[in-house]
């Protein structure tokens, strides 16, 4: 089967979606691209929504991209059922998926090296949830929001 992403980004950080996106579609994964579609300004916040939208509805992982990866992030967490972790290592993404069941990665494509951008994103796509404990507190998390976690 298939592995399937959604990815997005504003025009900070379009060049940078270009390079994951050919990454991933090189890897055999599928890539759902929600734009931005040029390095011309737009904002953020709809496209995260967008992101989520896609990520929700197809039970999939998202990647959301932006100059810092850090207001990316922040509207990524405002969505009930996202749970957006701002990467900047190979560590982070490992952790954000192994403790926190991260469902959204955000970078920022004037913050990272696109060549380490792909391992920080390979880690984050291979990583599964180690559960048990965790759990526990990504219910109390949910719980904060309204919306129960899975």
């Amino acid at each position: 089967m298939t592995k399937r992403v959604v990815i997005g980004t504003d025009h900070a950080a379009f060049a940078l979606k270009e390079i994951l996106k050919n990454h991933m579609l090189e890897k055999g994964i599928d890539v759902i691209d929600e734009g931005t579609f040029s390095d011309e300004s737009v904002d953020y916040p709809p496209i995260g929504q967008k992101v989520a939208g896609v990520m929700l509805e197809h039970k999939i992982s998202g990647v959301f991209l932006g100059g810092s990866g850090i207001g990316e992030s922040i509207a990524g967490n405002k969505i009930a059922g996202i749970r957006a972790a701002r990467c900047t290592t190979v560590e982070d993404a490992l952790m954000s998926r192994k403790h926190n069941d991260a469902n959204m990665i955000c970078m920022g494509g004037r913050m990272i090296d696109p060549d380490l951008a792909k391992q920080v994103l390979d880690k984050f796509l291979e990583t599964d949830f180690d559960g048990e404990r965790h759990e526990r507190r990504l219910k109390q998390i949910h719980e904060m929001d309204g919306y129960p976690y899975p």
